[in-house]
């Protein structure tokens, strides 16, 4: 055997008679490490908690829960991440609801007109065509003042005479309405007649349905949530219950 192959030889051996890696050491600093991991987590959860970021608070603490759920600095904030996660949950539904809305601004010669609209939670089959959105409209116009009324894609209402539609209000008894169509070619409209009042519930509700009769016989219903409606996007009158001047 040359000179090079003993060395490589004695060289491993002494590697081999070298002392092993004590197991319960080993295992003492990987827990050190998963330990440090889940408190620098529990750190940035409690600072996003103080600031009130539910949403980034829960995002660090759902990855804590996730990976470290045995810990002590989860077992530390599992209380405050309860909380943190419930409000995001509500932020986020708070969120969904306000976007539900459409806020509209149009000048006109003798001002402007201004509108607060949203869509039927699902869509509705009207006329056997097939469900198409139902839209609410609440309008302040500068010459005509105040109207709230449904729009339809397709099909017609059938209340040319007036009719009578019944809202309800987060799933309570319904109350009868005074509802109109005009005569127009314009859109496929229907307006119910006491503003004031439909404005004050949509304001206060979570849900408003409104059953409607339609031209195809009986009557349709249209649900919508209603409870991300920002009431000051529309001109004051509205909120002191006061009709706004032609």
């Amino acid at each position: 055997m040359d000179k090079p192959t003993l060395l490589l030889v004695a060289t491993l051996a002494l590697a081999a008679c070298g002392p092993r890696e004590d197991p319960q050491a080993a295992a003492a600093a990987q827990a050190r490490a998963e330990a440090q991991a889940a408190e620098e987590m529990a750190r940035a959860f409690e600072a996003e908690y103080a600031k009130g970021n539910w949403q980034l608070a829960r995002a660090h603490g759902d990855i804590l829960f996730s990976k470290h759920p045995g810990s002590a600095a989860a077992a530390r904030i599992e209380a405050p991440y309860r909380e943190a996660r419930a409000k995001a949950e509500r932020a986020r539904e708070e969120q969904r609801l306000a976007a539900l809305w459409t806020y509209q601004t149009q000048p006109l010669p003798r001002g402007q007109q201004v509108t607060a609209s949203l869509y039927a939670k699902e869509r509705v089959d009207v006329d056997g065509s097939g469900p198409r959105p139902v839209q609410l409209i609440f309008r302040d116009h500068p010459e005509w003042g105040r109207s709230s009324y449904l729009v339809l894609e397709a099909g017609d209402f059938d209340c040319y005479g007036g009719c009578k539609v019944k809202v309800s209000v987060d799933g309570a008894a319904p109350k009868r309405m005074d509802a109109s169509r005009p005569r127009t070619d314009q859109a496929i409209a229907m307006f119910v007649e006491d503003e004031r009042a439909l404005w004050r519930l949509a304001k206060a509700a979570q849900t408003v349905a409104i059953e409607f009769p339609v031209e195809a016989g009986g009557t349709r219903t249209a649900v919508f949530e209603v409870g991300g409606l920002d009431p000051a996007r529309m001109p004051a009158a509205w909120n002191r219950g006061r009709s706004t001047p032609p």
